[in-house]
């Protein structure tokens, strides 16, 4: 008799945490979230964690001397837990060497653009400003630049003409909620 073992991600996340729940409450969840990493003490998504059993880690960057011992930290903690997967998740840091040399194309990131266009932050200000008719989402593996690593998945959401931050962010969310479970799933499940 074989059995399947599933995926170990570690979700990294700064803030409210809406792909986080969006992935922890799907149905279609093949893969386990062992830890959820927060640079952001005060950070709303810490709670959600908590109540879904989810171990949590939170490290403030500033408490440390550099980059790099700050990501050796994270590191040794996805080690002890055996974290096969880093899943950004609206984590608002640049991932740096350490973390990539260790998770080589092993680190996903949704983006609220369609890629390569509005990379960084404020992406969804940055279509409207743009007066894009389309925007959308993208699912990339992260290298060592700003949205750059290839691209995985997009979707795209119609802008409406009285469309706000508020309400295409919110629109471009729910395609988000959805499709990064789903190529979590086929991504984890290729390479496992």
């Amino acid at each position: 008799m074989s059995f399947q073992v599933r995926p170990r991600v570690a979700v990294f996340a700064s803030g409210k945490g809406s792909n986080f729940e969006a992935m922890m409450n799907s149905p279609e969840r093949e893969f386990d979230v062992v830890m959820l990493v927060c640079d952001r003490p005060k950070a709303h998504v810490i709670g959600l964690a908590a109540g879904f059993g989810v171990e949590t880690v939170v490290l403030d960057p500033d408490q440390f001397a550099s980059k790099e011992e700050y990501e050796r930290e994270i590191l040794k903690k996805l080690k002890r837990a055996n974290v096969q997967w880093i899943v950004l998740a609206g984590y608002m840091r640049i991932v740096g060497k350490v973390l990539l040399d260790a998770y080589p194309n092993r680190i996903l990131n949704i983006h609220p653009s369609l890629l390569p266009a509005f990379p960084g932050k404020d992406a969804v200000k940055q279509a409207l400003d743009y007066g894009v008719k389309v925007s959308g989402v993208t699912i990339h593996y992260v290298d060592e630049g700003i949205d750059t690593g290839p691209i995985i998945a997009q979707e795209p959401v119609t802008v409406f003409p009285k469309d706000t931050v508020e309400t295409l962010q919110k629109r471009i969310q729910q395609v988000e909620h959805v499709l990064y479970t789903k190529v979590i799933n086929e991504v984890t499940q290729q390479s496992s």
